[in-house]
């Protein structure tokens, strides 16, 4: 039994009847009328307050320090792995919310895990997914980046939620879900609404009250989620956090099938005349690209670092290392040169009008993560970079309409069938720009972006916060209930050589609960030992004033 309730009651005896004043339903309304006076379950009897609509397949108390390790193949959150060994005594939830039978008799519901700590401090936290989902992660509310060493949210007392946003697939890849209805609905948006809800009245239910504040953080597709938070559901949480947020996740996927062709127009054949997808660019090649983007653009910062701080003023040309004849280790063919600037000028239909975003250039390009996704590293015709490999069924199940399972994306027409991701755009991107109802309330959003990501371009996401600004009361308005930081080097949800240790989850605490505005965020990373650095909200870039080279208070946030 919980403490801090003004009554209590025995619950759980073998065979005793829940009375129906303490239905979910119930406990959430007397809990949010009456903080003070709802009764606290035990952990076990929350089993109890399961419907037709909302199975609860297993409600346990965890010993602190343990992790239920009886689904090897459900993913985790990068940085879960270093608090397995430190986690809090707390209660373990799980059930699906709207079980049914979909199209093609499939079974369909939204799969939900929910962890509350026994020493809670009142806050929720809605964990977001990656991917496209299918999978409920670990509900630890790691924080979102790789190089994230701060501790995950359950650790800090926060009730943690997770989803696999309304189906099970083989991984967070799997798009064969795209061919139901309502599973599209709940993927774009609706899980997010269900599963809050219902972790709203389980967090009433176990501890006797509501939560106090309510957070969602995710990167990636969780960044995507996150924003269709703010967006759709204004009135559900107080702070957001949105990582790399795939924003417009439709038109990224277009931009993914782009760039992947003009990379294959520049990798050499395999003896059968197929391209090798990962040969367009040695790592030596992209060192040199790197390497020159550096020179170019590094000092204008005013300190020569390694790191391109200036992002605005970075002008790079590929052409300016094409080789006068043959190929040689200092300079690039002209498919390359070629490859390069189809790519980072976006897709584009055959009448030049853009598809999806132009990219920055950053030396983070020629990082592991960036080749993992644009390229791969098979040695073979067939690829492995995750553009290859991830987008062509997404589009084929999921942003097609109709759906085309037979769909070869390498072969899609950007004047006839862009048309046709339309209607999933519509329910699946979050760029609405009208908060008014978030901001009345209060509501805090915080968004970072890597300069280097390779999946999502950063300047898609600076006009997308222009636009923000322009509908919003302008840059100085939006700046007090939204910021978004840039983080020169990083690319997908960190990595690169970048400094991709911070703590968006303490920053946007701090600012909903305590008004402390986040005007710059220090960050530090394995890349650069020993370095910090000030992360600047946008437009404002962090510029060398003089001073240790090393240290963030060398550097101040200004506009360029």
């Amino acid at each position: 039994m919980m403490r801090g309730t003004t009554r209590r009651i025995e619950t759980g005896r073998a065979g005793r009847v829940l009375p129906a004043a303490l239905t979910l339903a119930g406990l959430l309304l007397t809990a949010l009328a009456h903080p003070a006076l709802a009764d606290a379950l035990a952990c076990g009897d929350l089993t109890r307050l399961a419907r037709p609509d909302l199975r609860i397949a297993r409600a346990e108390a965890v010993p602190a320090g343990t992790l239920p390790a009886d689904n090897p193949g459900r993913a985790a959150l990068t940085g879960a792995a270093r608090a397995r060994a430190a986690l809090p005594a707390h209660c373990l939830v799980e059930g699906t919310i709207d079980p049914r039978v979909g199209a093609g008799g499939v079974a369909y519901g939204t799969g939900f895990q929910l962890r509350l700590p026994e020493a809670w401090n009142g806050r929720f936290l809605f964990q977001g997914g990656g991917g496209l989902d299918g999978v409920v992660g670990e509900a630890l509310g790691a924080i979102p980046v790789s190089g994230a060493t701060a501790p995950p949210a359950l650790l800090r007392g926060y009730a943690v939620a997770s989803t696999d946003s309304g189906h099970r697939g083989r991984d967070n890849a799997d798009a064969a879900f795209g061919l139901d209805q309502q599973a599209r609905i709940d993927f774009a948006y609706g899980a997010i609404g269900t599963v809050a809800r219902e972790a709203r009245a389980l967090i009433a239910a176990r501890y006797g009250r509501a939560p106090a504040k309510a957070y969602f953080m995710g990167c990636s597709n969780g960044g995507r989620s996150a924003l269709m938070a703010a967006t759709r559901y204004p009135t559900a949480f107080d702070g957001i956090v949105a990582g790399a947020p795939a924003f417009r996740l439709t038109r990224a996927a277009l931009g993914q099938i782009w760039d992947t062709r003009a990379f294959l127009d520049a990798a050499p054949n395999d003896p059968e005349g197929k391209p090798i997808l990962a040969e367009a660019f040695s790592e030596a090649d992209l060192g040199l690209v790197a390497d020159a983007v550096l020179k170019t653009c590094d000092a204008a910062d005013g300190l020569a670092d390694g790191a391109v701080e200036a992002v605005s003023s970075c002008r790079f040309d590929p052409a300016s290392l094409a080789c006068p004849g043959d190929k040689t280790a200092t300079c690039l063919a002209d498919r390359q040169v070629e490859a390069l600037r189809r790519a980072f000028g976006g897709a584009r239909d055959s009448q030049g009008t853009p598809i999806y975003a132009s990219w920055p250039w950053d030396p983070g390009l020629a990082a592991p993560g960036w080749r993992a996704w644009k390229l791969g590293t098979s040695r073979t015709a067939t690829p492995n970079a995750r553009n290859a490999t991830l987008g062509p069924a997404a589009i084929a199940n999921y942003f097609l309409t109709p759906p085309d399972p037979g769909f070869d994306a390498l072969r899609f027409d950007f004047d006839r069938d862009t048309p046709r991701t339309a209607e999933t755009a519509a329910i699946n991107d979050p760029t609405g720009t009208f908060l008014s109802t978030f901001a009345a309330r209060g509501g805090r959003l915080l968004v970072y972006q890597g300069v280097a990501d390779p999946v999502f371009s950063a300047r898609d996401l600076v006009e997308h916060w222009r636009d923000l600004a322009r509908h919003n009361g302008g840059a100085a308005a939006l700046s007090e209930r939204a910021r978004l930081f840039l983080v020169p080097g990083m690319t997908h949800c960190g990595g690169g050589p970048a400094l991709d240790d911070f703590d968006p989850l303490a920053a946007i605490e701090g600012w909903v609960e305590r008004g402390e505005a986040p005007d710059r965020l220090i960050a530090r990373g394995t890349a650069f030992p020993g370095r910090t650095r000030p992360l600047c909200p946008f437009p404002q870039e962090a510029r060398y004033q003089g001073g240790e080279a090393d240290k963030a208070e060398s550097f101040t946030c200004r506009e360029p």
